[in-house]
C-alpha cells in the first residue's frame, strides 16, 4: 500500500499540471480569458489521478505507469512549447 501512496504523493501533481498544461496552451484565445477555468480544473483532474494508483494490482505497476504518464505529458508539453506549436499568449 506504501508505494501506491508514494507514487501518488510524488507524481500525482506534476501528471496533473501535464494535462492541464498541455489542455490549457491547446486551447486558442487569450490566456487571460481561459486562465481562470483552466486552473478550476486542476481540482478535479487531481482527484483523477489520485485513484490511479490504486487501479493497478501493485504498487510496482502504479510507479511504471505514473512514471510513464507524467513523463509523457510533461514532454509534451515542452516539447511542444520547443517546436513553438504552443504558446502563451499575451
Amino acid at each position: 500500500m506504501w508505494p501506491r501512496w508514494l507514487a501518488l504523493g510524488l507524481l500525482g501533481l506534476p501528471l496533473t499540471i501535464g494535462i492541464v498544461g498541455v489542455l490549457a496552451l491547446a486551447t486558442p484565445g487569450p490566456a487571460s480569458i481561459s486562465a481562470l477555468p483552466w486552473m478550476l480544473l486542476v481540482f478535479p483532474v487531481w482527484i483523477g489521478v489520485m485513484v490511479l494508483p490504486f487501479v493497478f494490482s501493485s504498487g510496482r505497476l502504479a510507479w511504471v505507469w505514473l512514471c510513464l504518464a507524467t513523463a509523457t505529458s510533461l514532454g509534451l508539453l515542452y516539447g511542444l512549447k520547443a517546436l513553438g506549436w504552443l504558446e502563451v499568449a499575451a
